[in-house]
């Protein structure tokens, strides 16, 4: 079902502050998501985004600032799930409910019609499993169920926390066409991942922070041409000729079959320009730009708060 327009509602944090303490979590934060999008939310371990999320839910109150919906706290909103879906963590649930069960107590407590329950496990697939107890489900199904939790009352604005967690390959790919079906239909849909390959697949817009700030909050090209660390593609029969000299240029090169070289660190016109002098021939020169990894890793690595002890930063 497509929301009515006058029901679609953006998230809006301004100037977002929590501390716990003498630690700040989250420090002036400002950002907007908007309807008709999947907004990837991402940052390092640490970097505060479920607290944000919480804040947005009104889960923690803000030491300062605030997080809307709608132009309203999450609080004084006045449909419950019919306002907004969210998915936080699929183990927070009674393990001795079915999830037939778990799925009418929200719909009652939402005056959501009981029909809905039906349509949501059918929707996520769960129907077959609608009379087993939680307990007994894997993580995956957990996961689907949370997104039926989310979905039950056919809200205008929906937030996930980690939802690809634990779901199988056919569940990734059905998640993935499910946000961007929720989004087409108008739908603010917000996103937070640590999987990068998944974000690059699913999201359209990024908001991204790193110990508590903002980092970015732009379109996932943009973002990603901000990458410093560009690759160009070569081909070449004489790879055993050209990497040597790119390598003596202060570039690195990542060789791989049929005479192909990933070049980091010098354009594609400096690479033409060796390979002449080298007389190596070339059969591709493709410059590409980074990978949303690639700049997140870059732009991301001053708020990084872990790292593995083989990590140079």
């Amino acid at each position: 079902m497509v929301p009515h327009r006058s029901l679609v509602r953006m998230i809006e944090a301004n100037e977002l502050t929590k501390r716990y303490g003498r630690t700040t979590a989250v420090r002036g934060l400002s950002f907007t998501v908007r309807p008709g999008h999947v907004t990837g939310f991402l940052g390092p371990n640490g970097a505060g985004k479920s607290t944000t999320l919480r804040m947005i839910l009104g889960l923690n109150r803000p030491t300062s600032g605030t997080a809307l919906v709608g132009g309203r706290p999450f609080g004084a909103l006045p449909r419950g799930l019919r306002d907004v879906g969210a998915l936080l963590d699929a183990r927070d649930v009674h393990h001795g409910y079915t999830a037939r069960a778990h799925l009418s107590v929200l719909a009652r407590s939402n005056t959501i019609p009981r029909r809905r329950v039906g349509e949501v496990l059918e929707e996520v697939g769960l129907a077959q499993a609608a009379t087993r107890r939680i307990g007994g489900f894997s993580l995956g199904m957990k996961q689907r169920l949370g997104i039926a939790a989310a979905l039950l009352g056919d809200p205008p604005v929906l937030v996930f926390d980690e939802p690809v967690n634990g779901l199988d390959p056919e569940g990734v790919l059905w998640l993935r066409t499910l946000l961007r079906r929720l989004a087409a239909e108008g739908r603010t849909v917000f996103v937070s991942s640590h999987l990068m390959s998944e974000m690059e697949s699913t999201a359209e817009q990024l908001v991204v922070i790193g110990r508590g700030e903002l980092i970015a909050a732009e379109s996932l090209t943009a973002f990603a041409a901000r990458g410093t660390r560009r690759r160009v593609a070569v081909r070449t029969p004489d790879a055993d000729a050209l990497a040597p000299a790119l390598l003596a240029a202060g570039a690195s090169v990542e060789a791989g079959t049929d005479g192909l070289l990933t070049v980091t660190g010098l354009p594609a016109t400096r690479i033409g320009e060796l390979a002449s002098h080298t007389r190596a021939v070339l059969h591709e020169l493709i410059p590409r730009s980074s990978s949303l990894e690639e700049a997140f890793m870059e732009l991301t690595a001053d708020s990084v708060e872990y790292t593995t002890a083989g990590d140079v930063r």
